[in-house]
């Protein structure tokens, strides 16, 4: 069936233009097109899933009333913008979405005129409207601003540093709170309808702002009508912290009663100040099994639409993310006194087990990177120990607090750092591609990066019996398959280890970069070190490889700009070595989404790319010995 005979109506919608043109009955049923297009589309190609299927209605009403891309609307995180993609010109392109050069899983600056705000990380779309919205003011643009949030990413202490400037400032932005989760369901109906539609209104604004000019005349009466209005709104709407913030606050509102929302949003639009509006949503509105569970549906990859089984293979050996939610739940049988932290990346980080089975040593602060970093801090500090579990872009957030807090204090706070190096479908703004670059400056941190699974359980126990700081950074998925001792001993700090003899050239390999080194290292003939520690090195063994060969390669998968192949240049020259060194690593240059493997290929580090350069290298350097031993595979 073609799509024209699916989606009769929405195939027609090549812009918000087109939505405009429309009358006003018709949308509902671009909604429901809307709604079954991307239920039939990411069933069959993966993607973000159930938080788009709750904001269908409300970007629907966004499109139709907003003159965009002139009015400016900026999107939170992204996961929420699948429709936002369809009806702004990129429907067919869909089905390309998190796949190599096809469309980015989120709002992008360069993709299209709509995106207004490249996203990624929660949180910061109050900030960049409120930029929007100064700038169109000192310049004298006549546009409408408006961001969307959602509960989730309020959490976030960035967004309420951006409430608290609006608040303080004379500017036209509308903030709009997409609530999928909070206890107000109940005053979702007819009458919170009506009286969102009355608190946004002329007649409300006027007869308010009239009052108010002439209580100001009269302090003592103003104090108290002005307490009044905020005690009588606070019983009957749970908006009074926003008008304390300098707000106007609007709302809740039905999200998925589209009259309701339209004539709402005409009303808010034209207000004149900061407004926030309050619609609450549905996660996977409209597919039962995503409103049923959420979580599961987020980004739950191919599906059967008409059953809701999900496609999804059985790895065949446990992800680095489960060999930490073991390894956390083992130590916390052994010590009381681990607790675990993680800002609201519980699935992803493996902690559900953890949850269940100690839930009082659980802590998930919400997108609250930051507050997490600090909070372990005060628990080291309380004679707790604190296994912090964040995903390595995720870090970047707590990066002060980090510094500040933990490292300068040399505080025994264990951070168990995930989707580090390059992740795949996320893309840019998840890449893990700098905490190395980032943390190897701090002092005090020992720094670790595991080449196989258990090695990986080695680490996270080596750093629960430091004194200070320890950071053991692990990729996504799935290591080489090697066996997982249940026994833990702790690793001699800064030794490294020489996994093979070779001549010629010596392979210093971080991390993920060990299996391949393995290879290479077999193929030319070379030394292979798996190095563990990036911070301390292991000075002895790099010497002695410098000192027994003619070169030296570097293999990491953190960017080359400042990471461990930096830190072994540092070392020779310390230590007035000269000795030929390749540093190989994530060059510098942003890397987009595609499969893991295709960001391997893009970044240079695929098994191909890295024989080729080697083997370039080594050509230059017309060193016969260095030459492959073997011909490439």
């Amino acid at each position: 069936m073609s799509e024209q005979d699916q989606f009769p109506l929405l195939s027609t919608i090549d812009s918000p233009e087109d939505l405009r043109r429309l009358d006003e009955d018709a949308l509902h049923t671009v909604a429901d097109e809307l709604r079954q297009f991307l239920i039939h589309t990411v069933s069959a190609k993966g993607g973000h899933f159930a938080a788009g299927l709750g904001t269908v209605e409300l970007t629907c009403a966004l499109h139709y009333v907003l003159d965009t891309p002139r009015d400016k609307l900026v999107w939170d995180v992204g996961h929420q913008a699948y429709p936002h993609k369809v009806l702004t010109g990129r429907r067919r392109q869909l089905p390309t979405i998190k796949r190599h050069n096809g469309l980015a899983p989120f709002p992008k600056l360069k993709e299209s005129p709509y995106d207004t705000f490249g996203v990624g990380h929660s949180s910061t779309s109050i900030s960049a409207a409120l930029g929007y919205a100064i700038a169109a003011q000192r310049l004298g643009q006549d546009h409408h601003t408006a961001a969307v949030i959602g509960d989730g990413a309020l959490t976030a202490g960035m967004a309420f540093e951006a409430l608290n400037h609006a608040g303080s400032l004379n500017v036209n932005l509308l903030v709009i709170l997409n609530d999928n989760d909070m206890s107000i369901s109940e005053n979702v109906g007819a009458m919170s309808n009506y009286l969102a539609r009355l608190l946004s209104g002329k007649l409300y604004t006027h007869v308010r702002e009239g009052s108010k000019k002439v209580l100001e005349l009269m302090p003592t009466v103003w104090e108290l009508a002005r307490r009044s209005e905020a005690a009588a709104k606070g019983i009957i709407l749970p908006g009074t912290i926003f008008e304390e913030m300098g707000l106007n606050y609007i709302g809740p509102v039905d999200g998925h009663d589209l009259d309701t929302l339209i004539r709402t949003l005409r009303n808010v639009v034209d207000l004149q100040g900061p407004q926030l509006l309050h619609v609450v949503t549905r996660k996977g509105k409209g597919y039962k099994p995503a409103e049923l569970d959420p979580i599961t549906w987020h980004g739950p990859g191919p599906f059967d639409p008409a059953t809701g089984v999900i496609n999804k293979k059985k790895p065949s050996s446990p992800t680095y993310s489960q060999i930490f939610g073991k390894w956390l739940c083992d130590m916390a049988e052994r010590d009381a006194r681990v607790v675990g932290i993680t800002p609201a990346m519980r699935e992803g980080s493996g902690m559900v087990e953890f949850e269940r089975r100690f839930p009082d040593r659980y802590f998930d602060v919400a997108i609250a990177e930051q507050h997490a970093v600090t909070l372990g801090a005060g628990l080291a500090c309380g004679g707790m120990k604190p296994v912090v579990a964040i995903y390595s872009s995720f870090l970047q957030r707590g990066y002060d607090q980090l510094v500040h807090d933990v490292a300068i204090q040399d505080l025994p706070v264990v951070f168990a750092i995930d989707r580090a190096g390059l992740v795949g479908g996320d893309g840019a703004t998840h890449q893990g591609a700098y905490d190395l670059s980032f943390m190897r400056c701090l002092p005090n941190l020992v720094i670790m990066a595991p080449a196989d699974e258990n090695e990986c359980r080695q680490m996270l126990y080596t750093g629960y019996t430091l004194e200070g700081p320890s950071a053991i950074r692990y990729p996504r998925g799935q290591g080489p398959g090697v066996t997982i001792h249940e026994d833990m001993t702790p690793l001699a700090i800064g030794q490294g280890e020489l996994r093979r003899r070779g001549h010629g050239l010596a392979l210093l390999a971080f991390g993920a970069m060990v299996p391949p080194a393995e290879q290479l290292g077999a193929e030319f003939g070379a030394s292979v070190c798996n190095m563990r520690f990036v911070k301390p090195l292991d000075e002895a063994l790099i010497l002695e490889m410098a000192r027994t060969h003619e070169a030296l390669v570097t293999l990491e998968d953190n960017v080359v700009a400042g990471g461990a192949g930096s830190a072994v240049n540092e070392l020779l020259a310390a230590h007035g070595v000269q000795v030929p060194v390749l540093n190989i690593g994530i060059p510098d240059s942003v890397i987009e989404h595609g499969s893991r493997d295709d960001n391997l290929r893009d970044a240079g580090l695929d098994l191909d790319s890295l024989r080729m350069k080697i083997a370039d290298w080594t050509r230059i350097e017309e060193r016969p010995a260095l030459k492959p031993a073997s011909p490439a595979v």
